[in-house]
This record gives structure tokens, C-alpha cells and sequence, in this order.
């Protein structure tokens, strides 16, 4: 099931999504917005993920040093997700 959503966007954002359509980037207006949404989405949810593994490092805390190197890990792991790169 779909739902319809009118949206207004400025002159200038709509210019660049008509270029984006345009250059073959996205198919449909609509696909790029839809595909902008799902963006936003997973980030989302991947922040709820590192700020659910925050609250249990705080609630059950390892030992320092395993708890800030596994903070640090999780956190480049996260990083190179969100980027596009080769994990550690």
C-alpha cells in the first residue's frame, strides 16, 4: 500500500531535483524523493542503534579500556557504513 503525499519544496531545490531527473540520476521526481526518504530513514535507524549500544555501555560499563576501544570501534564501523567504505 502507498500513500500519496504533497509536498512543497523551494524553486531552487526543485530545479536541482529536475536536473538530477534529468542527467538520468533518478527515473521520476517522486523515485528521488522516495529514495532521499529511505536515506533519511536508515539513518535513523542506525542512530537508534549506536545510541542503544551507548545506553548499555553506561547501564553495564566493561572494563575502560574494553569499553571505550569497543565505542570506538562500533563508532568507525558505523562511520564506514554510512560512507561507503570498507569496513575496519
Amino acid at each position: 500500500m502507498t500513500v500519496q503525499i504533497p509536498v512543497r519544496i523551494p524553486d531552487e531545490d526543485a530545479r536541482k531535483l529536475d536536473e538530477a531527473v534529468a542527467r538520468g540520476r533518478f527515473a521520476t521526481r517522486s523515485e528521488a524523493l522516495r529514495e532521499g526518504l529511505a536515506m533519511l530513514l536508515e539513518e535513523e535507524r542506525e542512530q537508534q542503534i549506536v545510541e542503544s549500544y551507548r545506553r548499555g555501555y553506561e547501564k553495564h560499563p566493561q572494563e575502560d579500556w574494553i569499553g571505550e576501544v569497543g565505542l570506538a570501534l562500533f563508532a568507525a564501523w558505523v562511520e564506514s557504513e554510512q560512507h561507503g567504505k570498507e569496513p575496519l
